[in-house]
């Protein structure tokens, strides 16, 4: 009679709704990517995005097309005067996935930049 002993961790867990929404809020804060948050909680890219689908087909998470809000983290970032009427019209970033950048013409190039680098990774 042969008998098997398997020793490591149980692979196959579950994730509540909940735990799932809170991953899956950690893309894009701070610049983390997919593969970051994935790493960090230990599961595979395919799991985040699967997620999303499931989540989406509950409600639960929002639609892909249409407007979409991040949380982004205020630090650094100086207040934005709204502009005057005399300097013109809003500066308008267009990105290749079809995202769409408005920013102040107030607004530093270091500014700029971060949003660009925040709308890249989100």
């Amino acid at each position: 009679m042969r008998h098997e002993v398997i020793v490591g961790v149980e692979r196959r867990r579950f994730w509540s709704d909940e735990e799932k929404l809170s991953i899956l809020g950690e893309v894009g804060v701070g610049g983390a990517t997919v593969t970051d948050i994935a790493r960090r909680h230990d599961v595979s890219r395919q799991h985040i995005y699967q997620w999303r689908r499931q989540l989406r087909s509950k409600g639960v998470w929002p639609e892909a097309d249409g407007t979409v809000f991040l949380a982004l983290d205020d630090t650094g970032i100086p207040p934005v005067s709204p502009p005057s009427a005399s300097t013109g019209a809003d500066i308008e970033i267009g990105f290749a996935n079809g995202r769409v950048l408005r920013c102040s013409q107030g607004m530093t190039e270091a500014d700029i930049l971060r949003f660009i680098r925040l709308v890249e990774t989100a």
